[in-house]
């Protein structure tokens, strides 16, 4: 009996674990047993036969012409090759007198005609799987016309079934957003950043870290920002962008060289933020073993060097001042739902007064046509009234539109300071460099230090959160300025509220600070009282964040400029070279 090769084949591994391959083999099997062949070794292949290059028919291929064998048996046409060129290989073997079967196909690979009907079937297997890709990139582009990604979702997003839009993960689409507001930074490269991004937990789908080449590919990625390139194609996805074009577009300018950043050796958390309080100069961070010191490098100045941890320790006891407590949290919360409650009713009674003013001037605008129609008036004066009054309708629309802006826009910032300040001492401690910063940058409008004296100057409102208690307590001896700043000058104990003005001697630093003021227990017949004095805190908050707002509409300031749009890589406008003396010469290494 002749010896010959059994060959099966399926397209998928899920086809593979159906019935496909064990039909095709048994197919062969009583094939072989008909014509008295010997089945010697078996090819299982899942693999297409429309691409070139199959690992398992190439070696068999090789096998045929080394003689281990004296033919092949193939289940069918279409299982051998959906392409011609392994359909021209096989002819090949064919023309060198090895045997090729078809258990499927009753064809006489020896005869002409044979031969004619088998390259037949393999054209006609050829033009349909061409067919097939055809109508698979039809589909696959009627999809991206509409929309929707037909693949696999990106890092940050979650697959949602086929045909639906991709959605974004609640974890790893933080983490992708956070990979990209780092390296706009321009303090990482994509080594570090992907060292950073694997401590905070960011994974790729194998829940492995992620690559430098996998996180080039994300901050490459357009479809971040809604938009889907495929081939060279653009489409505008119905997904929801996950990261704001601007910050997009700044990563995009690092990662392509236009935009000239520098990276920091060593980013200290003080770097130009703590100054020198005699000659106003930055002072500059160095590590020492296990301590960071900072330093004035100002020739003949007299300030001497502190400890990092020294000045977090004073910031950390002033944020246990300014932290909400649980109580405070819990009844500000309560609060400012009844103040939304209160301005939406509000808000319904003023849109209702301007939508009858429209009405009236809607009113005036069919008068005036009627009267222009009756040849009352001529053109140009009915030209110049209707545009006065579609003027004044405008500007009505606009306040009913702006109203409701601006109080939205009031109370998101308001509950955002609030949010900020229920674990003000948590979100510092456990931030990244760059969110301590930012946070210092809220709170903080001047860091200095001189003579073993440090002064911090606190912004409003987180000043009057400082001095709470006096509002608390129901004492108004001592007003707390509702605008600019008061600094602090830490005195030898904390937590009996001595804080001084500006023109007060500031004093020695402390060696050690106490821990913040304990949790407030109130007595029941109080809690009204206290209900109260959180109104009045919240009413000041509030007022802050109207005045800001009303500063913003008559373009006194930016909204970029306004208490919580504080960014860690603003410029340091105090930022100044420091003098070069006259007789310095630089000595080389």
């Amino acid at each position: 009996m002749k010896r010959v090769f059994g060959y099966i084949r399926v397209s998928t591994v899920k086809q593979g674990t159906g019935v496909s391959l064990q039909e095709q083999k048994e197919a062969i099997v009583r094939y072989a047993e008909k014509h008295n062949l010997t089945i010697m070794q078996w090819f299982e292949e899942l693999e297409t036969a429309a691409k070139q290059g199959r690992p398992l028919f190439t070696r068999m291929m090789k096998l045929l012409r080394s003689g281990k064998a004296v033919g092949a048996i193939i289940h069918k046409i279409d299982r051998s090759a959906r392409n011609l060129k392994d359909w021209a290989a096989l002819g090949d073997l064919i023309d060198e007198g090895i045997e090729v079967h078809f258990a499927h196909e009753s064809l006489d690979m020896d005869t002409r005609g044979g031969r004619l009907a088998a390259d037949i079937q393999a054209v006609i297997a050829s033009d349909y799987i061409r067919n097939l890709r055809e109508e698979a990139k039809k589909g696959l582009y009627g999809r991206l016309k509409q929309g929707i990604y037909p693949f696999g979702a990106p890092i940050g997003y979650r697959n949602n079934g086929s045909g639906n839009v991709k959605t974004i993960d609640p974890t790893s689409g933080q983490l992708v957003l956070k990979a990209f507001e780092l390296y706009a930074t321009g303090k990482y490269n994509l080594f570090e950043l992907a060292k950073e991004m694997y401590e905070l937990g960011l994974r790729n789908t194998n829940n492995k870290a992620i690559s430098k080449t996998t996180l080039s590919k994300i901050l490459n990625n357009p479809f971040y920002v809604g938009v889907m390139i495929i081939k060279g194609k653009s489409f505008n996805g119905k997904h929801e962008p996950l990261v704001p074009s601007y910050l997009f577009n700044q990563v995009r300018s690092i990662l392509q060289g236009k935009t000239n950043t520098k990276a920091f050796k060593h980013d200290f958390l003080f770097r130009r933020l703590l100054k020198c309080g005699i000659c106003n100069y930055s002072m500059i961070a160095e590590r020492k073993k296990d301590y960071i010191y900072y330093r004035c490098h100002t020739k003949n100045c007299s300030t001497k060097t502190i400890r990092e941890d020294r000045v977090l320790e004073v910031l950390k006891s002033i944020m246990g001042k300014v932290q909400l407590e649980r109580i405070e949290t819990n009844i500000l919360q309560e609060l400012i739902e009844e103040v939304k409650l209160d301005w939406t009713s509000k808000e319904i009674k003023l849109a209702e007064a301007i939508q009858m003013q429209e009405h009236k001037i809607n009113q005036k605008l069919e008068r005036l046509t009627d009267a222009y129609i009756e040849s009352v008036l001529d053109k140009e004066a009915y030209n110049i009234r209707k545009k006065q009054l579609l003027i004044e309708l405008k500007t009505y629309q606009g306040k009913n539109k702006d109203l409701a802006l601006r109080k939205e826009s009031i109370l998101r910032r308001a509950s955002k300071y609030l949010e900020l300040l229920n674990s003000l001492i948590d979100s510092f401690s456990s931030g990244i460099i760059e969110e301590k910063r930012r946070i210092l940058k809220i709170i903080t409008s001047n860091l200095s230090y001189s003579e073993n004296k440090l002064s911090i100057t606190i912004r409003s409102p987180f000043l009057e959160m400082a001095n709470r208690s006096l509002l608390v307590s129901g004492g108004h001896a001592r007003p707390i300025p509702r605008t600019g700043t008061l600094e602090f000058a830490i005195p030898a104990t904390l937590g009996d509220n001595q804080h001084t003005h500006k023109a007060v001697k500031l004093l020695p630093l402390p060696r050690s600070i106490p821990e913040p003021h304990p949790p407030l227990n109130l007595p029941s017949q109080e809690v009204d009282a206290f209900r109260e004095s959180m109104r009045e805190l919240l009413d000041m908050i509030l007022g802050f964040f109207e005045e800001e707002q009303r500063k913003v509409d008559q373009g006194l300031i930016e909204l970029e400029d306004t208490l919580l749009h504080v960014q860690e890589d603003d410029p340091d406008p105090e930022h100044r070279p420091r003098p070069v003396p006259t007789n310095f010469k630089r000595l080389r290494a």
